[in-house]
């Protein structure tokens, strides 16, 4: 029976263990009746009760029972002195009832106690309160018997009653703890079990524990609160209380607790061990399952830059759904490692086994995603450099189909440097092509190390026809617009010739222009004697020489641009006025260089004449001359005097003079004075001949 069966009772204190004991160690057992009628049921409990608490070596020393019956009536002190008989009659050593100083009749009192001794079984004395110490010392009497022990029943009873908790609490959880040490123990040695021992112990052993420490704390230092006067036994005394027993319980639930925290870290360890287990198992046969499968659908690279980016949107949303398994791979590899450093050498080799699965499998979808993502990368790459070739190739075809309108030949320069330059670009850009194309083909080769035994080879070859198409669609167009470069080409220099040749011919026709003009406002001499118009006569040879190499200059250039213009198939904005130009400078020149000629010639007539009079008598006056070379003389002379006043006049009706007209002056002065030599010469030869006709009469009249 525990205490809080008939707590209402027991509060009522019908009865009571003070802890004290007689001078036999008796316990002694105090019955303090009151004034009201003692319910003789509830006090056989209670008596039931408390008989059970002391421990049979400490029953066999009997007790000492006092029946406080001083406020109490004589029939009930003698029913409850009978009731015990029935309740403990073998361990009843003495009753001392108390009796009041007044009411009771000693001789019937005593009487009735010594009739019934024999059959009672225990001797029954009468004693009033003061005289009670000769039978029990002083300090084994409560106060209220004039002792000095100190008894607090309810302090008693809430300790009882704390002790009957932990006593309860921990042999339940003695047994729990056994039976779960034991299935456990069990399940190691035959892992196979199917049966499942994870259950809980009905009480949180941490608490019982504490409970039973802090009670026996309180045990012992009741027992051992010593004071001035010695030894104060307490009422929680070992052998009211089992001071032994809950140490014992302690040992042992510490024991049970020791292995069942064990069992429970097992357990724990085991659990995280199956769940790691299970998230490993998840994480790779996800990656191995629906990753892998995504990735091997995605195996193109788009025919365009757009269609690449597609691809890589997708493939970014696919190592988007990755990297939640990858930050759960990363969670278990934390997990597993923490485990490998605390764990046990049984687990090592399955914890190994496990973290190196799940390494290479994460490892291997990873380097997959890369080689992926590395292969759209180039794609993309291999696209923009495309789309850029295609636009280059595009605007190099639209300025070579454009008309070609240059403004000079400059112009065309610039422009056939303009197309080298964008030529020159193409072919960096396409040289860029074919190594981002070789980049992309080397990586497509690789693909099938990867695959996981699926046949990519259709796939692959799709994807290496299209950049081998591209590239060589690009080289083929490249080349195409290289040969219309070089007919561009051929075309702007047969322009820049044809620009040449038109400039070089305006240029004959300016010289041949300065030429002429030269010859008019320069060549005017006619010289002082025949050996000077001999010399002026040959130096003209060789400039009517210059002139005619420029003419013919000018005409081969002019003759080349219309070969040109022919080949061209255009008409120059120059070459048309540019001949008829240089015809009539050319026919300007001729008539001027005629008249130069004619005038030269007859003046070298005219001075070889006179030269020819002047030369035969210059000291020898009475040599004659012929009348006809003086006539001769002056008839050139006066020829060449007119001459000299006679303009040029051109096909084209116009008229330019030589020189200055002070010039043409001093040309004819000195004409005029060589005529006048020769006159007088001729009027000299004229007097000496008529002299001599003048002697040869008076000769003959003598």
């Amino acid at each position: 029976m525990e205490a809080t069966a008939i707590l209402p009772i027991m509060k009522k204190r019908l009865a009571f263990l003070s802890g004290g004991k007689d001078r036999r160690s008796g316990l002694i057992l105090t019955i303090p009746l009151c004034s009201e009628q003692t319910n003789m049921d509830e006090l056989s409990a209670t008596l039931g009760y408390l008989l059970g608490i002391p421990s049979e070596k400490c029953k066999a020393r009997g007790f000492t029972v006092i029946v406080d019956g001083r406020k109490s009536q004589w029939n009930i002190v003698k029913t409850v002195v009978l009731m015990l008989q029935n309740v403990i009659p073998a361990e009843v050593s003495l009753v001392c009832v108390v009796k009041p100083d007044e009411f009771w009749d000693k001789k019937v009192t005593h009487f009735c106690f010594w009739k019934e001794k024999d059959r009672l079984g225990f001797e029954v004395i009468l004693v009033s309160a003061n005289k009670l110490t000769r039978y029990i010392e002083p300090c084994q009497l409560t106060e209220e018997f004039g002792g000095s022990l100190v008894y607090d029943h309810i302090d008693w009873l809430n300790k009882r009653l704390v002790f009957e908790k932990f006593t309860r609490e921990s042999t339940s959880l003695l047994d729990e703890l056994a039976v779960i040490n034991g299935n456990e123990t069990g399940n190691q040695q035959d892992k196979e079990r199917a049966t499942d021992y994870n259950f809980l112990p009905s009480f949180d052993p941490e608490t019982v524990l504490q409970t039973g420490h802090e009670l026996l704390s309180e045990l012992q230092q009741r027992r051992f609160n010593g004071s001035e006067g010695g030894v104060s036994w307490s009422p929680m005394d070992d052998e009211l209380l089992a001071q032994p027993q809950v140490m014992k319980l302690l040992d042992s639930l510490r024991e049970q607790y020791t292995r069942y925290q064990e069992v429970c870290r097992q357990r724990s360890k085991r659990t995280q061990l199956e769940e790691i287990q299970q998230k490993v198992m998840q994480v790779v046969n996800w990656l191995e399952g629906p990753g892998t499968e995504q990735l091997r659908t995605q195996w193109g690279i788009g025919d365009s830059i757009s269609a690449s980016q597609a691809l890589q949107q997708k493939h970014e949303e696919i190592e988007s759904k990755h990297s939640e398994w990858f930050a759960v791979y990363v969670e278990l590899n934390q997990q597993i490692a923490a485990m490998l450093n605390a764990g046990d050498e049984e687990d090592l080799v399955e914890l190994k086994g496990l973290q190196q699965q799940l390494s290479d499998v994460c490892y291997r979808q990873a380097s997959q995603l890369e080689f992926r993502q590395n292969i759209l990368q180039s794609a993309h790459e291999f696209h923009g450099v495309a789309q850029d070739l295609s636009q280059q190739l595009d605007g190099l075809l639209g300025m070579l189909c454009a008309d070609v309108a240059p403004a000079d030949g400059a112009a065309i320069q610039q422009t056939l440097k303009h197309l080298e330059e964008k030529l020159k670009s193409v072919g960096g850009t396409l040289q860029g092509l074919r190594e981002k194309g070789q980049v992309l083909l080397d990586q497509i080769s690789n693909q099938a190390s990867w695959a996981y035994g699926k046949d990519v080879t259709i796939e692959n070859k799709e994807n290496v026809e299209h950049i081998q198409g591209v590239m060589e669609d690009m080289q083929l167009r490249k080349q195409r617009c290289e040969d219309m470069v070089d007919v561009r080409r051929l075309k702007m220099l047969q322009m820049v010739q044809l620009f040449k040749c038109e400039e070089d011919a305006a240029q004959a026709v300016e010289w041949l222009s300065e030429l002429l003009e030269a010859q008019l406002k320069t060549h005017i001499r006619l010289g002082d004697d025949a050996q000077e118009v001999k010399s002026l006569l040959e130096k003209h040879r060789k400039f009517v020489d210059v002139a005619q190499s420029t003419y013919d200059y000018g005409r081969q250039l002019l003759q080349a641009t219309v070969v040109l213009c022919q080949s061209l198939r255009c008409t120059t904005r120059s070459s048309g006025d540019t001949l008829p130009r240089l015809n009539r400078v050319w026919k300007q020149f001729t008539v001027t260089s005629e008249e130069r000629v004619h005038r030269l010639e007859m003046a070298s007539t005219f001075h070889t004449a006179a030269e020819k009079i002047l030369k035969e008598c210059p000291e020898q006056p009475k040599v004659c001359i012929d009348l006809e070379a003086y006539e001769e003389v002056e008839a050139v002379g006066k020829s060449l005097l007119d001459r000299l006043t006679v303009p040029v006049v051109y096909p084209d009706g116009t008229e330019q003079f030589f020189g200055s007209p002070s010039d043409m002056a001093s040309s004819a002065e000195h004409v005029r004075e060589k005529m006048k030599i020769v006159g007088m010469k001729k009027l000299q030869q004229e007097e000496e001949e008529q002299q001599e006709d003048d002697e040869e009469d008076e000769e003959d009249d003598g």
